[in-house]
Parts: C-alpha cells; structure tokens; sequence
C-alpha cells in the first residue's frame, strides 16, 4: 500500500487530519519513564498507545534520535517498528544532496528506516530530489514555506516559496510529491495550494509555534477537503509530565483533532 492509500485510510478511519510529531527530548520526558533502559522507546509507545486511534500519521525528526548517538537510533529502529503498519509514518530528515548521495539517503530513509514518506530540501534542485521520488509507493515533502523566523531571509522575498511550490506540482509525477508548509504562515498557504493543486501539504507549527488553525484549515483543503495532514509535536507529546499523564495526553489530542475537524466543517469543498 503507497502512503497516499495508507493515509486517507488512517485519515477516514480515525477521522482525523493530525500527525503526532514523535520529537522526543529526554529534558522533558516524565520522570516514571527515565528508569527504562531506553525511555524514548518507552514513552514513545506510550504516547503512540493512547493516540494511535485519534491520528492520521506520526512524524519523527531524526535530529531528535540521532543526537543521541546508539541509543537514539535504537529508540528510533525500535519506535518506527512500534508504530502500527495501517498508520504511515513521516521520517522528517530534510536531506538532499548531488543525486549519487541523495540516492543514498533517500535508501537509507525508505528502505532501511522503512518510512512511508520524507522530508527533502529542494536547494539544490531537481537532481537531488529525483533518487528519492523514485520510491513511488512513498511520499517526499518538499520545503517550501518553513514556520521559523529565518524563513523570510530567502524564502519570503520574492516569494521563493512560490517558486517552489511550481515545482512541486512539476514534480509530482507519480502522486507522490507534497509541500512542508509553515501554520505561521497562513495566508501564504492558499497562494501554494493554488499552485501545488491537490498535492499533500505537510503543516508543522500549529502548537507551539501558535500558528493560525482555522485560516490554514480554510486556505489548505483541496477541493475534496482532504490534502493536509496538520502537525503536532511540543503541543501534545509534553501536554503532561503528572500522575495522569495518558489522561491528558488523550484529552490535547482529542482538542486538536476536534479543533482541526470543526475547522474543517466550515470549509465548502466539491
């Protein structure tokens, strides 16, 4: 099954648009699980128990495991294989390179790591976006309107974004090439939905970044009202460090995905 049929039937199932971002930092981890021998796999199973029925994909940034050293990747060979096969799961790598290296990382994602889909930078253009669109049972993200401060150093100004998003819908030859696209940037997003058309838009920064729900649910459904699949990380995976911590995990989760399908429910889509 490709990662577009795995996600609308994630999506359909658990009627959600939200992506858990599995960005796990052990400053933050409740202290009940700091006594395994791996507490990132621990509390990552955790959080993927209570929430594997309100989710449409997860997300892990290698940055957070890679950190780490040997236990970090243990903890994510081990989480990736944890995650329910029905569920697709997102590698947020950001990698390209000159096309014989990004072949070698877009292996190393899809094949080793057996990720449904990746994030890729697209600086350096098509060649090193081809290895990995290649893979066409699997998705790429493409950067092209990041949520941080530094995205309008070069990406904002003459709407480098845009640019971009052309490209995207050029390259999505085989249905298998979306947009990572800031929440901080709500207005931009219908300007990119326009151009990718009904490409996948992968939105981080609606918790803690506070980015703007309701426009970017407005201006980001395609035309079937599917096509976004909104992140969160900080804003559920630290929700609690208490007693109850499951309780109030399930009870942020169920906030934002309910938030997400009443934004949702207000969008006129064919």
């Amino acid at each position: 099954m490709n990662f577009s049929m795995k996600l609308r039937e994630a999506s359909e199932r658990n009627n959600s648009l939200l992506c858990i971002g599995l960005d796990t930092d052990l400053e933050y981890v409740p202290r009940k699980f700091l006594m395994e021998t791996n507490p990132i796999v621990y509390f990552n199973r955790a959080i993927i128990d209570i929430t594997r029925n309100l989710v449409c994909a997860y997300k892990l940034n290698l940055a957070f495991y890679e950190s780490l050293g040997i236990p970090g990747i243990d903890a994510l060979r081990r989480t990736v294989k944890y995650i329910p096969k029905d569920i697709p799961v997102i590698g947020d790598a950001k990698r390209s390179d000159i096309s014989n290296s990004a072949r070698h990382y877009a292996k190393a994602l899809f094949e080793v790591w057996n990720f449904d889909a990746a994030t890729v930078n697209p600086y350096m253009g098509e060649d090193a976006i081809q290895p990995f669109l290649e893979y066409r049972d699997k998705t790429v993200f493409v950067l092209c309107l990041t949520s941080n401060k530094g995205a309008e150093d070069f990406q904002i100004p003459d709407k480098l974004y845009l640019k971009v998003a052309h490209k995207i819908k050029e390259w999505n030859v085989y249905n298998n090439c979306g947009a990572v696209v800031g929440a901080t940037h709500p207005d931009q997003v219908a300007e990119i939905r326009k151009a990718i058309e009904d490409a996948t838009m992968l939105v981080p920064g609606i918790g803690a970044q506070k980015g703007d729900l309701n426009k970017v649910v407005a201006n980001g459904l395609n035309a079937s009202c599917e096509g976004l699949i909104i992140n969160v990380s900080r804003g559920i995976i630290y929700a609690s460090t208490g007693e109850q911590f499951e309780e109030d995990i399930v009870k942020k989760t169920v906030e934002y995905r309910e938030a997400i399908n009443l934004a949702r429910g207000q969008v006129r889509c064919n």
